[in-house]
């Protein structure tokens, strides 16, 4: 009665969530401080007799503002229920039967599972030394995930190098700029250059603008690809408050684009006193770092410091098991964390 793929499907398995209020989370990337204020003014004066409606199927004030935002047409955008919607309805609108799913290891473990899910082949290429860019050797996948910045690794991928892989790749590519806003540079521009017909960039309110809670991603691309989502899409895949919140937070960038300025003053921070203390830490262009401990024991490490009710990330394997992702808290719980270690 199940289907085979899905009886051998090794599920996504997400950060822990502790219920315990005195556990200092950095385990999941999610934004230390509040969203706007603006966000909160919005849920509190929201009238829910309005719930008796079904929402803007076509989320039409949330595309024209993004649109604005990234200057593009409202066209060239689509809305997801979070951005992991977004990768799934790629898999189905861009991927045959008989295709496959390209994607770099280490990046996010859901690529993997979707490809799963599909039932499709999967193509992983792995990173070069450093987790750095390697182009693939083939481009016989039908779609090709690129996390940029990376995840675990944090790490910014060459933008001329992916610049390059998008022109030649015969399928389409989308780049997931989940932790953009935290970088020096972005890829938006190779979405909407006119000789660009098979590249996506893909963004989320999740992280930068501290709503990891609403669900929230969208996408910007070329209007032929992007038409395709919609043909797929749920009838009313965004609910009526996400697109009220999410686009109140849209309208308020100076609250988003200040946190930003608190994280990655942090994150400089952290960075610098954790080399001073041994450790092998990745240069991040993100929320979060991926970090070696002296003695690369972070198997070791990741237990201790849930002893110590601090968590951090830590994924098993031959490239990342001697590393830790730690996100960025406030400044507060920074010292606590290096408190631990200096223990």
């Amino acid at each position: 009665m199940i289907c085979k793929n899905v009886q051998a499907l090794t599920a996504y398995t997400p950060g822990e969530q502790p219920k315990d209020a005195r556990i200092i989370k950095l385990n999941t990337n999610e934004n230390p401080y509040a969203p706007s204020p603006k966000v909160a003014e919005a849920l509190r004066t929201f009238d829910a007799a309005r719930l008796r409606l079904y929402p803007d199927p076509v989320f039409m004030a949330l595309r024209q503002r993004i649109a604005e935002i990234h200057g593009c047409t409202v066209e060239q955008v689509f809305v997801g229920n979070g951005s992991d919607e977004i990768l799934a309805l790629c898999t189905r609108a861009f991927v045959e039967n008989d295709g496959s799913v390209g994607y770099f290891e280490p990046s996010y473990s859901l690529y993997p599972v979707l490809t799963d899910i599909r039932g499709v082949t999967r193509r992983p290429v792995a990173l070069g030394p450093g987790f750095t860019w390697r182009t693939p050797a083939d481009d016989a996948a039908s779609l090709f995930f690129i996390t940029n910045p990376n995840a675990p690794t944090s790490l910014m991928h060459d933008k001329a190098s992916v610049s390059a892989f998008c022109r030649t790749f015969r399928g389409v590519v989308m780049i997931d700029e989940a932790y953009g806003d935290f970088a020096d540079d972005t890829c938006m521009d190779l979405a909407l250059a006119a000789d660009n017909a098979n590249t996506l960039v893909m963004r989320t309110l999740s992280k930068s603008f501290s709503l990891a809670g609403l669900r929230f991603g969208y996408v910007i691309g070329p209007s032929a690809l992007i038409g395709a989502l919609y043909k797929i899409k749920d009838s009313y895949n965004m609910d009526m408050l996400a697109q009220i919140l999410g686009l109140t937070a849209l309208n308020d960038l100076p609250h988003m684009q200040e946190n930003v300025r608190r994280i990655r003053a942090t994150r400089a921070r952290l960075t610098t006193e954790l080399r001073q203390r041994g450790w092998t830490v990745c240069d991040s262009q993100t929320n979060f770092l991926f970090a070696r401990p002296p003695d690369g024991d972070a198997a070791r490490l990741f237990e201790a410091l849930k002893t110590e009710k601090i968590y951090v990330r830590y994924f098993p394997g031959p490239e990342t098991g001697e590393y830790l992702r730690i996100t960025i808290g406030t400044e507060s719980q920074t010292d606590a964390l290096l408190a631990a270690l200096d223990g």
